[in-house]
């Protein structure tokens, strides 16, 4: 069994007074894909966001339970939630360039980190672009803007922003709902690639995605963590009704 990276116990939230998530408790493994799977609105995004406090945006949100990741508990007081974010990455279901170029696009994160040496600049780009398997499509046109790129190429460059940082946890919400299967297969090859170092969680409707991506899956309905197990089994051998009814297509 690998090591555990990120730690889950009794995670209840709240929009308001309607409950999303309902007394979730699982361990997440270091260096392994973790895919979230379940019908729309079972909450896997919401649980996802936990991860790195991007639910602090919400208005009204409260949660309750512990979430750790390498050990540390991520909503103990005093807790830097920009430093949360630095070591938890975040790739978002639509692509979100900003209106910068390439370059700028990589190094945003180290820039508003304090980073100014140029050389250091120069040397997380190509490392996060070389990463994201992005390097050689658009070393030789930096300076352009991040919004020419292909939709595959966004969402390849917002991972390198998301790497360039040098996070321990890279979170990706349906990164690949807007490719299509050229731009998706491109994605799910680098997964393979990242996970020797770092450990991803990603959320997908796609169950064929996570039956390729994930070395663990998990399946949420109405906010409740329903079946956890490695891939194969789930998909091979569900414990549950609700999970066999879910990846045979009965319902969701």
């Amino acid at each position: 069994m690998s090591e555990t990276a990120i730690e889950i116990r009794d995670a209840n939230l709240w929009y308001g007074e309607k409950q999303a998530l309902h007394g979730i408790t699982l361990d997440i493994p270091r260096n392994q894909v973790t895919a979230f799977i379940g019908p729309s609105g079972c909450g896997k995004s919401t649980l996802l966001r936990c991860l790195n406090r991007m639910n602090d945006l919400i208005d009204g949100v409260r949660t309750s339970g512990q979430f750790l990741v390498d050990g540390r508990d991520l909503y103990a007081p005093g807790t830097d939630v920009i430093d949360v974010r630095r070591r938890v990455g975040m790739v978002f279901q639509k692509s979100n360039p900003l209106a910068k170029s390439i370059y700028e696009n990589v190094v945003y994160g180290l820039r508003v980190a304090g980073i100014r040496d140029k050389a250091l600049l120069d040397g997380a780009c190509e490392r996060a672009l070389r990463a994201a398997a992005l390097w050689d499509e658009v070393s030789d046109r930096l300076g352009t803007s991040g919004l020419s790129l292909s939709g595959g190429q966004q969402q390849r460059l917002c991972i390198a922003r998301a790497i360039a940082i040098e996070p321990e946890t890279i979170l990706m919400d349906e990164p690949c709902s807007a490719l299509d299967p050229i731009a998706t297969q491109k994605i799910e090859d680098l997964l393979f690639q990242l996970k020797s170092q770092y450990t991803i969680v990603i959320v997908t409707h796609n169950l064929q995605q996570a039956a390729r991506v994930s070395d663990r899956t998990a399946f949420f309905w109405l906010g409740q963590l329903i079946e956890y197990s490695e891939t194969a089994e789930m998909f091979t051998n569900p414990k549950n009704k609700r999970t066999e009814d879910y990846v045979t297509g009965r319902f969701g």
